[in-house]
């Protein structure tokens, strides 16, 4: 699993920093949060094929985080144009989603190759609900407060066996179906003998990362952050502009390190920064105040979870 941060700025690109997007390498699927302007181009820098993204995650329709969308799905749409089977992807999106992916299609002459599922997320109250599960991870979405339709995602790793091969052998076991139903979390009967998981494999528990990107304080930030491995959140602002932090319906990065701190993460990166921070000194600072394990992230940082 490897997460690299495509884009870090607020509002506007700056020499150093792009606009919003997060792609998540997992297994093989690429995950995409947030597709701001230059994505695609910042996606080639990071030696990301473009054409590995299988499901995007859009926070809100600000422009900043979904301003290279309709180049993406272009590309994406042309990635087997000599094939006959159309290319899929799923996106998912707060409230109005389907209506302004209609309408971001009209506002280009192409022909659109590929096959969209679009998913509404419109979630009750600040509490998270589940909106996606494979066989391998859950996707939450909660209700953000930035005055518009705003959602949070957390990407949670389900937890899985790993086996002990000596203590397999030692049972008698060989490879196969037995070994799988293990695996599975089920309790065998093999020559007689009972054998249950916890004899001969222990749990790995999954890794869990929460995106919080524009919001103001509120329970849905707090409630999808708790037990994070890592939460990747906004800090638009240092705490001397709290007061502009609250009219524009953001968070300090002090704010920020609370909410890491509050809901028991265990590592915080900061990100969406303001482009009048020239370095990230004061922003990191403000954090550290409250939450240690804090870092601001940077354009094409790589993290293996």
């Amino acid at each position: 699993m490897e997460l690299t941060f495509l884009g870090t700025s607020c509002m506007v690109p700056t020499k150093e920093r792009n606009v919003s997007g997060i792609f998540l390498s997992y297994k093989n699927k690429g995950i995409l949060i947030d597709c701001g302007e230059g994505t695609q181009r910042q996606m080639n820098i990071a030696g990301i094929n473009r054409n590995k993204v299988d499901y995007i995650f859009l926070s809100h329709w600000h422009g900043d985080h979904v301003s290279g969308l309709i180049g993406l799905i272009q590309t994406l749409g042309n990635q087997n144009a000599q094939n006959e089977e159309r290319p899929m992807i799923h996106i998912y999106g707060p409230k109005e989603t389907e209506e302004r992916i209609e309408n971001l299609l009209k506002t280009c002459i192409f022909e659109n190759k590929l096959i969209m599922e679009v998913h509404e997320i419109i979630p009750k109250n600040f509490e998270p609900m589940k909106i996606l599960e494979t066989e391998n991870f859950i996707v939450q979405a909660a209700m953000l407060d930035h005055g518009i339709p705003c959602l949070g995602y957390a990407f949670i790793e389900k937890d899985t066996r790993k086996i002990d091969m000596k203590k397999v052998k030692e049972h008698g076991l060989r490879e196969g179906p037995l070994l799988g139903k293990i695996q599975q979390g089920e309790t065998i009967s093999f020559e007689g003998k009972t054998i249950s998981p916890d004899m001969v494999s222990e749990v790995k528990n999954g890794k869990k990362i929460s995106f919080i990107l524009d919001t103001a304080p509120c329970n849905g930030a707090s409630n999808l952050a708790k037990d994070s491995d890592l939460l990747i959140c906004e800090a638009s602002y240092a705490s001397k502009l709290d007061e502009k932090a609250e009219n524009n319906k953001h968070l300090t990065a002090k704010q920020a390190a609370f909410i890491a701190s509050n809901s028991n993460a265990k590592r915080l990166i900061l990100t969406h920064i303001s482009q009048r921070y020239k370095t990230p000194e004061e922003v990191l600072e403000d954090a550290k105040d409250v939450f240690n394990e804090v870092e601001v992230a940077f354009d094409l940082m790589k993290i293996k979870i």
